[in-house]
């Protein structure tokens, strides 16, 4: 696991000193080592977290054996070993370290960019062509490791995070004013945007080959091309097949030259991530969990309690809101561009506690979406009943008038477009803006192009949703649309600059695409099942851990924010959304932004993160935003 940074540049126009700064940047990334390349035309910079093979031998940049290809590589290729054995069995190749990258380098000189197809695992790389002057770069399938980068029709570069780019002078900072529509009614840029118009994010299972001018972009995987005509229906065989997958993947995920351990927070996916854990490693496995003072929020009693069931070494950290204020500048700093989930907190108080005992940790990112884990999935079913379809603007008339309590469920049935049903859902699940808001708070002066936001909704971010291998049922869908968008650009985004910025690995064995693949053609009736959600993974948790530690409600990685910001936090409100900021970037009306304060402090909770959205805005705004 590192940071990567580079640039391709025939126009020369990013000096070495620019490179040594964009890999400085990215020093959190990878503590252990750092190494560089540089010739007339590129320029690679490497920070490296030693987990496999801990010699300097499988330092980066690394070059092939016959030195005609150099990469720099962030990740984890689990079956390496495999694909090893086949290149010195096929071409009797030799290998100088046990390293992963020396494989994926090895495999690149033999089968060219087909080799993304052989890998398992989560990556970002950068191959050079030192012979043909060509570029490759590629990221993994669902988007488990980032990859950002500029190009400007003659020169590009790359880096892990945004912050590493913002090192180049050569690279405007125009704000992406779509991007900012998108923020509001999510929480978080998708792909292929960033904050910035000049700077993009590669799509998950996506590679880009750069030669001079030329660019040449591939999808090389993708959820949608995984859905077949035919579903497995069979629950006895499901729950075989399926756990053999899950062994194959912890057992794939708990290998590694350093310490590992488990987030555990006493759900079903990280329970079931940590019984396997358990069975399958010869140590007695470390597991971490996170509660909060406010008993409300509090589950890492059941985390214990199912650690001390499976003999575990339990560590938790229980938090209050002077942790959490501790972190905000931090968050800022590890995220670089507008991220509102607020559950990163509590994730970097647990990454920073594992990093104490550990460097590498298993996570349950990704059980939710592959298995219908979420609320979302009980509207999409509901929103698409043709009756309630009909009837939904008298429905959410009603619930408006029934007071605060049926408020919040009335949003759901004002989405102004079917086809915008998808975000809407998501967007309304975690109390953002919808677009009908979006569109009454929005200053004129900021919407560029009025409808261009809209439009790109509309069309799902290029993401098709409806003519797929089979017709898919409404909560598949939805799924379809979360995997594509709120996996990669909240979760995995979260989890990944949480963990990394206390140099800490997070895999997540959920995400192995031989287990999406199988996910996505399992009948919807073994995924939410006469309202149980992720029946079948359940089914396969109760013969590891009895069924009664989890007799109670779902609950999220949350804290108390709404509670927080009347109170300990309200400061961020005064400070980031007063007249005086609103009217200084003119995005929001000021008058919309007094009202929606005046309605949260008069007891309407549930706006509680339509502020914090817009607290995350306008402070990375007086923050970062002085380019």
């Amino acid at each position: 696991m590192c940071g990567i940074a580079g640039f391709y540049s025939p126009g020369k126009v990013f000096s070495e000193a620019e490179l040594r700064a964009m890999t400085d940047a990215l020093a959190h990334r990878g503590p252990d080592a750092s190494g560089y390349y540089t010739d007339d035309m590129v320029g690679f910079g490497h920070r490296r977290l030693s987990i496999i093979d801990l010699s300097d031998n499988a330092n980066q940049p690394m070059h092939s054996l016959d030195g005609r290809y150099v990469m720099v590589y962030n990740g984890e290729v689990y079956n390496y070993r495999e694909i090893a054995t086949e290149l010195k069995q096929k071409f009797k190749t030799s290998f100088r370290t046990s390293s992963d990258s020396e494989v994926i380098i090895e495999g690149y000189a033999r089968y060219g960019p087909e080799i993304v197809n052989k890998l398992n695992g989560m990556f970002a790389l950068a191959i050079y062509d030192k012979q043909k002057k060509e570029l490759f770069v590629c990221r993994d399938r669902i988007g488990i490791k980032p990859f950002y980068y500029f190009w400007d029709g003659t020169n590009f570069a790359f880096a892990s995070e945004l912050k590493s780019l913002l090192c180049c002078a050569h690279i405007p900072l125009e704000i992406n004013k779509n991007a900012i529509y998108h923020f509001l009614h999510l929480g978080f840029i998708p792909a292929p945007d960033s904050i910035y118009q000049s700077v993009k994010k590669l799509k998950a299972g996506t590679w880009m080959k750069i030669s001079g001018s030329n660019v040449e972009t591939k999808k090389y995987w993708s959820v949608n091309a995984a859905i077949h005509e035919k579903v497995i229906s069979n629950e006895k065989e499901a729950i075989v097949k399926l756990s053999d997958l899950l062994m194959s993947s912890v057992q794939y995920q708990i290998k590694s030259d350093v310490p590992f351990g488990v987030f555990l927070s006493g759900g079903i996916d990280s329970s079931l991530v940590t019984a396997n854990a358990v069975n399958l490693s010869g140590v007695k496995v470390n597991t971490f969990s996170i509660g909060f003072e406010e008993n409300r929020f509090n589950e890492s009693v059941y985390a214990k309690a199912i650690a001390n069931y499976l003999g575990t070494n339990h560590h938790e950290f229980v938090v209050s809101y002077k942790d959490a204020i501790s972190l905000i500048d931090t968050i800022f700093d590890a995220y670089s561009e507008p991220f509102s989930d607020s559950s990163s907190i509590p994730t970097m108080l647990v990454s920073k506690l594992a990093r104490e005992h550990v460097t590498v940790t298993l996570s349950g990112e990704g059980g939710d979406e592959l298995f219908m884990g979420y609320g979302a999935y009980k509207w999409a079913k509901r929103l698409n009943n043709p009756l309630i379809r009909q009837l939904r603007h008298p429905i959410a008339a009603m619930l408006s008038a029934s007071g605060e309590r049926f408020e919040r469920h009335a949003r759901y049935f004002q989405y102004p477009h079917r086809n915008l049903q998808y975000s809407h859902i998501l967007s309304q699940e975690q109390y953002y803006f919808s677009l009908d808001e979006l569109d009454n708070m929005l200053t004129s002066d900021f919407t560029e192009s009025p409808g261009s936001t809209t439009t790109e909704l509309l069309n799902n971010f290029g993401i098709e949703i409806d003519h797929l291998g089979r017709e898919l049922k409404p909560i598949e869908k939805q799924a379809v649309f979360d995997l594509n968008v709120y996996l990669q650009d909240d979760l995995l985004t979260k989890v990944d600059r949480a963990s990394m910025h206390f140099s800490l690995e997070t895999r997540v064995p959920y995400l192995d695409h031989r287990i999406i693949e199988f996910a996505l053609n399992l009948s919807p009736a073994l995924k939410y099942n006469n309202g149980t959600a992720k029946y079948l993974l359940k089914e396969i948790l109760y013969q590891y851990v009895p069924k009664k530690f989890f007799a109670r409600p779902k609950q999220g990685f949350a804290i108390p924010l709404e509670k927080w910001l009347k109170n300990e936090l309200r400061f961020l409100i005064e400070e980031n959304l007063s007249t005086e900021v609103i009217g200084k970037y003119g995005i929001v009306h000021t008058d919309y932004v007094e009202n929606l304060k005046k309605k949260f402090f008069a007891g309407k909770d549930y706006l509680y993160n339509r502020i914090w959205v817009l607290i995350v805005l306008h402070k990375w705004l007086q923050k970062y935003h002085k380019r």
